[in-house]
């Protein structure tokens, strides 16, 4: 007789759609919004996300700037419901801006090195 086995309790599945990901909010650890996520960039031979574009500043939506977060400097804390970064506003405005309808990352690997160096933060295309 063949055996049959249970099968394994899996955890909670911990994806989510890149379009509920837009407009979440950026946080520091505590609680104070930073911005909002505008845009994702990912790296079209991995599938990993490799940025987040996030908004900072302005009101209503106007002098915004932009910054591109490498993605692993964020994390999610659902107890916030957002994404946190451990970074001063200070950090934040010396860091190197970007607009998201500016020069795809892709194009500029210098950049790239220095926006890693910048945060402390793993490259994408090393993990």
């Amino acid at each position: 007789m063949a055996q049959t086995s249970e099968p394994a309790a899996r955890e909670p599945r911990s994806l989510i759609a890149s379009d509920r990901v837009i407009g979440t909010d950026v946080r520091r650890p505590d609680g104070t919004k930073v911005g909002r996520i505008e845009r994702l960039m990912l790296d079209k031979l991995s599938g990993r996300v490799a940025y987040a574009v996030m908004s900072f500043g302005g009101f209503l939506g106007l002098g915004e700037d932009f910054y591109t977060l490498p993605w692993s400097v964020l994390r999610f804390e659902p107890d916030q419901d957002a994404y946190v970064v451990d970074i001063t506003e200070d950090q934040l405005r010396a860091a190197p801006a970007r607009t998201p309808e500016g020069t795809d990352p892709a194009e500029d690997g210098a950049w790239e090195e220095q926006i890693h160096r910048y945060y402390n933060a793993a490259p994408y295309w090393g993990i």
